[in-house]
């Protein structure tokens, strides 16, 4: 009776923790409770297992503010993991951003929770469109988004994210670049550049369902609101905004500014997590839902963590190639 009355207890102070969050974006405290052994039960568990949960910032909220460790954009979150010691990685994000975080952690066990977190913008590029790519092109470098698998990443020159694309860009030596596989991102950061792009042609499902009428009609009902949308948006639509960027980016900028409105173009996840963090602030939200992100709950990462399933290998080969790729990236940063 008595480890009971201790469970008993235990789970009501989950979910008044969680609702603490979570009340910003109207969950019920009865939504809590119901979410509250889960957290509770994988909590306990990454401290046994010695393990770290990275959760992307387009993650549920049950996620983002009941069980991750380190949330922000994929690579930030990589990084917060070479900092830690843990033995197991578990990442609530897609599956280019768990073999990113093994690429650099080639020591520690990397697990997502499902295998079916995939990515659209990842899927339209392959290493062989690369190799093709450098024989039209020759003696260009290839600069490649983050969001790609690691076999086109160890095909690439340096990587980049929405945050430093340009940076990277800027740093290099020739005057014509390759840039893959985002072509928004490319004409957006052609705008900004005298270097010559050349770019592939994907696109992210989710960003790119925006629309200037979209933006431009928000604009007309809300004039005193700042538009914040991602790279990875249409030019026009970057055009009718105050800051173009990736999340990390977005967040930095909400955190400094004094307006009171904003619109995220971006995915529905981000949104969230800037209500919750800044509910004093106002947040008008035309998103978009990322499919594979919501692929990950709570229950399968249970289940990913109990036992110690989806397990994200890279080949050592690519991983070695891949990395000299982030490596490069991460020394332009300097």
């Amino acid at each position: 009776m008595h480890e009971s009355i201790v469970f008993e207890k235990e789970l009501a102070d989950e979910a008044k923790r969680l609702y603490v969050n979570l009340k910003h974006l109207e969950y019920s405290m009865n939504e809590c409770l119901m979410f509250a052994p889960l957290t509770l039960k994988i909590n306990k568990l990454k401290k046994e297992k010695n393990a770290v949960i990275l959760a992307h910032n387009y993650q549920r909220p049950e996620i983002l503010f009941g069980i991750a460790d380190f949330t922000g954009d994929s690579f930030a979150l990589s990084k917060n993991a070479m900092e830690t010691n843990a033995d197991i990685i578990l990442f609530c994000g897609v599956k280019f951003m768990a073999e990113t975080a093994k690429i650099l952690n080639p020591e520690k066990k990397v697990l997502i929770p499902s295998l079916e977190a995939g990515c659209s913008l990842a899927d339209e590029i392959t290493a062989q469109d690369v190799k093709n790519l450098r024989s039209k092109y020759p003696n260009l470098p290839v600069i490649t988004y983050i969001n790609t698998p690691a076999d086109v990443k160890a095909e690439s020159d340096v990587i980049c994210t929405s945050a430093n694309a340009l940076k990277v860009i800027e740093a290099m030596k020739e005057d014509e670049v390759i840039f893959v596989p985002d072509m928004f991102m490319a004409r957006n950061l052609q705008n900004q550049t005298k270097k010559k792009i050349h770019y592939w042609n994907g696109k992210c499902i989710v960003h790119e369902q925006f629309t200037p009428e979209q933006v431009t009609e928000y604009k007309n009902q809300f004039p005193e609101m700042k538009v914040l949308a991602h790279l990875e948006c249409m030019p026009e639509v970057i055009a009718l905004s105050d800051l173009a960027g990736g999340t990390s980016d977005m967040y930095n900028y909400i955190k400094n500014s004094d307006a009171e409105k904003f619109m995220l173009v971006t995915e529905c996840g981000m949104s969230d997590l800037l209500r919750a963090r800044f509910p004093e602030k106002q947040f008008i939200n035309p998103c978009s839902v990322c499919p594979y992100m919501k692929k990950i709950h709570l229950d399968n990462t249970l289940v990913s963590l109990e036992e110690e399933k989806f397990e994200i290998t890279v080949e050592k080969e690519i991983a070695e190639k891949a990395k000299k790729a982030l490596d490069r990236m991460i020394e332009i940063g300097k």
